[in-house]
């Protein structure tokens, strides 16, 4: 078996957090065929994913990603090639939150 373990910093607070970590869950599901459950918290959700060879959680707090992932072994060959997968497609949706929140204008 081959463990994935990822964590990324990031300032948005826990609500617009949970909306990034909706849309990863939802990419998951399409992109890799997952089942993924969410589970929300006071101050941290869980979202479990699985599939044949696969299993994991990602955990969101209101200054943190944190993902760990247990991979069968015919999967483990391709632990570089996933989690580099995964992290492009955190990391992806962490910009376009940033970008989003520099676009809008300042209230007067």
């Amino acid at each position: 078996m081959a463990d994935i373990h990822i964590e990324r910093e990031h300032g948005l607070g826990l609500a617009q957090a949970r909306k990034i970590a909706f849309q990863w869950a939802e990419q998951v599901e399409e992109k890799f065929d997952m089942s993924c459950t969410y589970e929300e918290g006071d101050t941290c959700d869980e979202v479990s994913f699985t599939r044949s060879g696969v299993s994991g959680t990602l955990k969101v707090s209101q200054d943190l990603f944190e993902l760990d992932a247990k991979l069968g072994f015919l999967l483990g060959a391709f632990k570089d090639r996933i989690e580099g997968e995964i992290v492009k497609n955190l990391d992806t949706l962490l910009a376009q939150k940033k970008s989003a929140a520099k676009k809008k204008p300042a209230p007067k």
